[in-house]
């Protein structure tokens, strides 16, 4: 079992910076990939960064060059560097950890609202 706690959302001015975390407890050996999600009112959940466990990462065109996905040793912590915030980056956002045959963690969510 693989529990995830999100922690650094809050309110922001537009063109602020922001930086989540989210540190797992439990195994991650068999770890594939940690990802950050968001999720908006009235919108659908959307991928905002992932990391393998290569290290290898990737995003959403709405955030590069914005965001930044980083993690620490064995992905115990991953975290979400985000810069230049803009009102639509207000969200709830999500970590998970995804492993093999399609199992994965989520955590509670951070919310993060950028606003004047």
């Amino acid at each position: 079992q693989v529990q995830l706690v999100e922690s650094g959302g809050g309110l922001v001015q537009p063109g602020g910076s922001l930086r989540l975390s989210c540190t797992a407890s439990g195994s991650m050996i068999s770890l594939v990939y940690m990802a950050w999600y968001r999720q908006a009112p009235g919108k659908e959940r959307e991928l905002v960064a992932r990391i393998g466990r290569d290290d290898n990462t990737n995003y959403a065109d709405s955030v590069k060059g914005r965001f930044a996905i980083s993690a620490g040793n064995a992905k115990k912590t991953v975290y979400l560097q985000m810069s230049s915030l803009k009102p639509e980056d207000t969200a709830v956002y999500y970590c998970q950890a995804y492993f093999p045959y399609n199992r994965y963690y989520r955590g509670q969510g951070t919310q993060v609202t950028v606003s004047a």
